[in-house]
């Protein structure tokens, strides 16, 4: 367990429960942000008992929270649950948004790491106990301004996260200003074939893509390692009448994608980040190419099937070099979109892909923020959650 003090005049018992694929919770009680990770993906029934049964303990010991903060999920088991506590407390129930709590995880770490540096240089870091007996370690934590005097960018990219619109989102960017929260990019919609199957089979991914530019035999020839004749029928004809098709802006997908078309990963995925972890262990010097953004409804997006129609008629060249090329082609679109809206402001990258050390290195290099202490993914939601309402919420 770690633990941050931080200046805020709330009052109220708060606790965020993250959100699903990687368990955390977090407990902001009279000035002091209560963080505990490590229970792995909740929808294993054995992680998940345990993620309760350490929240409940926490709860006896340390008292009843006065708000339940989930994520914007209907349908995770930690909104499910959040609901339940909210009624069984008598505790009003919110929700955020995924990737806002992701950036928000990552604007608190940085109040953290950042202006509160010196103070934690003379003071040291303490070790102390919880009332659970176990160790944890004790930061400072400056004071979270308010919402409406805040001026910054922020970038998410991830797997999957649900979107405002219903829709499955990944890869993001959003202005913070004056109080109010927009949406100004994202990389082009693709789509998820078989919806969440599309996640464990990524080659389902290259089936929706590469159909947009090739002809269904072209398309068949770059997948038919993993379906036989008859399955890729199945889903071809299923792609074009949008049966069980979901619409997904993720980088996650996209590079998961990547992966399996420069043969770097099968069409499986061994754990959560494997094809994206072989991708960037397999890279080597980019090419050069310029990203493609268009303007849509005063929203910017990245288009990436160009990205994809490079990549097949250069497939006779260094696919490490085009598995690097493809992670820059990433990074500089999301550059590109924050300097297109004004960059002079802090920019903060959140989310599970902010590990990626060719994409966040790329950002790092132009004076984005990154999470040092905080975990950048779905293990950090629940803190970024507690960091968002302290933001927010009206006095």
């Amino acid at each position: 367990m770690k633990a941050w003090s931080i200046k805020s005049n709330k009052k109220e018992n708060i606790l965020a429960l993250g959100a699903e694929s990687d368990g955390n919770f977090s407990f902001y009680k009279e000035g002091t942000i209560y963080f505990v990770d490590g229970f792995g993906d909740l929808l294993y029934e054995k992680n998940f008992q345990e993620f309760k049964k350490s929240i409940l303990e926490f709860i006896e010991k340390n008292g009843r929270p006065d708000i339940i903060i989930s994520d914007l999920h209907p349908l995770f088991s930690t909104t499910k649950w959040g609901k339940e506590l909210a009624n069984e407390f008598g505790a009003d129930f919110m929700q955020v948004q995924h990737h806002l709590a992701h950036i928000y995880s990552a604007v608190g770490d940085s109040i953290n790491t950042q202006s509160c540096h010196s103070e934690r240089s003379s003071s040291g870091a303490e070790e102390s106990l919880s009332n659970e007996g176990k160790g944890f370690l004790h930061l400072p934590l400056c004071g979270v301004g308010r919402n409406d005097k805040q001026e910054f960018i922020g970038i998410a990219c991830d797997g999957t996260g649900y979107g405002f619109d219903e829709k499955i989102w990944g890869g993001e960017v959003f202005e913070f200003s004056k109080g109010k929260v927009k949406r100004v990019g994202h990389l082009e919609n693709q789509i998820l074939l078989g919806g969440e199957l599309a996640i464990k089979e990524p080659a389902r991914m290259l089936i929706s893509i590469l159909g947009k530019f090739l002809e269904k035999e072209e398309v068949y020839g770059f997948v038919k390692e993993y379906y036989d004749k008859n399955q890729f029928e199945l889903l071809w004809n299923q792609w074009k009448d949008g049966f069980n098709c979901l619409e997904a802006s993720s980088i996650g997908r996209v590079l998961d994608a990547v992966s399996v078309l420069l043969g770097f990963s099968g069409n499986e995925r061994a754990y959560k980040h494997a094809p994206i972890d072989s991708l960037e262990k397999n890279s080597g010097e980019p090419y050069e190419i310029e990203p493609v953004i268009k303007a849509k409804n005063d929203i910017f997006e990245l288009k990436t099937t160009p990205l994809f129609e490079y990549l097949v008629k250069n497939l006779d060249k260094d696919k490490k070099r085009l598995a690097a090329t493809t992670q820059m082609y990433l990074a500089k679109g999301l550059w590109e979109i924050c300097q297109k809206i004004g960059a002079k402001r802090q920019i903060f990258f959140a989310g599970g892909v902010a590990n990626n050390k060719i994409i966040s290195e790329y950002l790092i290099s132009r004076g984005v923020i990154v999470s040092q202490e905080v975990p950048r993914g779905d293990a950090g939601i629940s803190f970024g959650q507690i960091i968002y309402y302290l933001t927010n919420a009206r006095d």
